[in-house]
C-alpha cells in the first residue's frame, strides 16, 4: 500500500513547522502512521546541507548554487527517507518541498520557473506531493512574526530584504492558481486554532477520498 505525501509550503514566519507537528500529532492520535520530516534536512547528509545553505555568514552564496544544494538534499532525503516510508504505507509530512525552491530560487532568485524545474525533475524522478498545504500569510507579517519570536532559528533567507519575500509570496500565489489540483492554501494569518482547523479538514477531506 502507498502512502500519502503531503508537504508544507510556504514564507517565512506563515507558521507551517509549527502547524506540521501539531498534524502529525492529531493524525497519530486518530490511529494513522505518520512520519514528519523537513527540507533541506530530515537525513544526516540533507542536514549537512542545511547547515550551508541556511547559514547567514553565506549571504555571497551564488542563485544557481543555492538551487543546485538545495536539490541535492532534495534527493538524498527522498531516496533515504521519504520514498521509504511511502512505500511502507505511511502518511509523510514533509516541511517544504520543490514548491519551496521554485518560489524561492525561481522566482525570488531570478532563475526562471523551467530552469530550476528541470534541476528539480533530474533529482526527484516524478516523486511529486500527493497534496500541498500553502500556509498564506503577507511577507511583512510573517518576518514581523519571526522578529518577535525570539526563540526560532534565524537563518540567511530570514535576511533577505523584504523585496525578496515579496517575490517569494506573489510565486506562491501563481503556484497555487497553476497546481489547484495538489496545492490547497491556508490562510496563516488567523488564530493558531482557525489555522489548525482548516488544515485538519482540508487533511481529513482528502483522506477520506
Amino acid at each position: 500500500m502507498k502512502g500519502l505525501f503531503v508537504t508544507f509550503e510556504g514564507g517565512e514566519g506563515a507558521g507551517k513547522s509549527t502547524m506540521l507537528r501539531e498534524l502529525g500529532e492529531e493524525l497519530r492520535a486518530e490511529g494513522y502512521p505518520v512520519l514528519e520530516t523537513r527540507e533541506p534536512g530530515g537525513i544526516r547528509i540533507a542536514e549537512k546541507i542545511r547547515e550551508v545553505i541556511l547559514n547567514p555568514s553565506h549571504m555571497e552564496m551564488d542563485g544557481r548554487t543555492e538551487a543546485l544544494l538545495y536539490a541535492a538534499a532534495r534527493r538524498q532525503h527522498l531516496v533515504e527517507k521519504v520514498v521509504p516510508a511511502l512505500e511502507e504505507g505511511k502518511i509523510v509530512l514533509c516541511d517544504r518541498f520543490i514548491d519551496s525552491s521554485l518560489a524561492y530560487q525561481g522566482v525570488a532568485r531570478g532563475l526562471g520557473l523551467d530552469e530550476v524545474h528541470q534541476i528539480n525533475d533530474f533529482a526527484i524522478e516524478n516523486s511529486m506531493p500527493d497534496l500541498t498545504l500553502l500556509f498564506n500569510i503577507k511577507p511583512e507579517d510573517g518576518l514581523a512574526r519571526i522578529t518577535a519570536n525570539k526563540g526560532r532559528e534565524q537563518n540567511r533567507l530570514d535576511l533577505e530584504h523584504i523585496g525578496f519575500h515579496e517575490k517569494v509570496y506573489e510565486a506562491y500565489q501563481k503556484l497555487a492558481s497553476q497546481y489547484s489540483e495538489r496545492i490547497r492554501i491556508i490562510e496563516a494569518g488567523q488564530s493558531f486554532e482557525s489555522v489548525k482547523k482548516d488544515a485538519l479538514q482540508v487533511l481529513h477531506t482528502y483522506l477520506s477520498s
